[in-house]
């Protein structure tokens, strides 16, 4: 391992036409400031000649390293699988379709360089449609919120790393039903957040599904923050007290005169109405608290198979 070596994880899926110009910027970029590097191309299960390709820009540059997932795990696990087998001394992840500047890399190198274990850059503008960007922003201010991990304004999902973070990820975190992000937030060490604008004029299409974003949504929940299990008992504490405040109430009802109870004991519905909205609602409120509850069964069942949260193939077994 080289002790300036920067380990650049480029996130490869369907990138065919990317990959080789990703090269030529990071080369460009990175040569120009000085920086030693190595690409490590993981490509996340592409069913075209991306890692054809990658392996063909690897025979021709030793800098370059090609790995290929045995499926397509979504950009977090490629991140995983990137810092398990990358060599620098440092390591920051990026997407292939350059929507990150890459002399942030260069801000993020210096920074590392001055002591900073933790670098977080984050986009300070979007351009993405209106209700996107109100879900990401209300979505990340309830993670703030109501979990341990801070995100900055607008949310992030790549950083740069030292290798001592690098080794307590591959050595301590198991990389199932999470997030990378989250978890290097978790860790503490005062992480840097980085602004910077988004380059004018690209506008690739995100490759990432309503299921994949749901799917991460929850990840990003549920492996971050113990709210929803307390919420179960802070409701159940409500409403057990609330029901002996009932109880008590009925009792005084029906004890006292007809003409000192209230005026919607003394209608005329026998209340029948009033009975199927309080078992709808109590009803409603055990499946939800079961489903959250279900929710952390899942992640611990998961957890407990100690299945891997990502396979990268053999060499031999990725050339087609």
């Amino acid at each position: 391992m080289s002790g300036k070596l920067l380990s650049v994880i480029l996130l490869s899926y369907y990138s065919k036409e990317r990959i080789p110009q990703c090269y030529e910027r990071l080369n460009s970029v990175l040569g120009a400031a000085g920086i030693p590097f190595e690409l490590i191309i993981m490509d996340d299960g592409s069913k075209d000649q991306s890692f054809e390709l990658a392996l063909q820009l690897e025979q021709a540059h030793p800098n370059v390293h090609a790995y290929q997932l045995s499926r397509n795990y979504t950009s977090h696990y490629s991140i995983f699988a990137g810092l398990s087998v990358c060599s620098g001394a440092c390591a920051v992840p990026i997407p292939d379709d350059e929507q990150q500047p890459y002399e942030t890399l260069v801000q993020m190198y210096r920074l590392w360089e001055a002591g900073q274990k933790i670098i977080v850059p984050h986009r300070v503008q979007r351009d993405d449609p209106a209700i996107s960007k109100f879900f990401s922003r209300s979505f990340y201010k309830l993670m703030n919120t109501l979990s341990d991990v801070q995100f900055p304004e607008g949310g992030a999902d790549t950083f740069f790393i030292d290798r001592d973070i690098i080794d307590i990820i591959n050595q301590r975190i198991h990389p199932i039903n999470t997030s990378s992000i989250s978890e290097i937030l978790r860790l503490g060490f005062d992480p840097y957040f980085l602004p910077y604008n988004r380059p004018s004029g690209n506008n690739s299409k995100s490759r990432w599904s309503f299921k994949k974003k749901w799917r991460l949504a929850k990840d990003f929940f549920f492996s971050s923050s113990s709210f929803p299990i307390r919420f179960i008992t802070y409701c159940g504490t409500f409403f057990s007290l609330f029901a002996l405040a009932l109880v008590v109430c009925f009792i005084v009802l029906k004890l006292v005169s007809k003409e000192h109870s209230f005026f919607i004991f003394n209608a005329n519905v026998q209340g029948w109405t009033s009975l199927i909205i309080a078992i709808t609602f109590f009803s409603g409120l055990i499946l939800f608290s079961l489903g959250i509850i279900s929710e952390y069964i899942f992640r611990i069942y998961e957890e407990v198979k100690a299945r891997p949260g990502y396979i990268i193939k053999k060499k031999e077994d990725q050339v087609s």
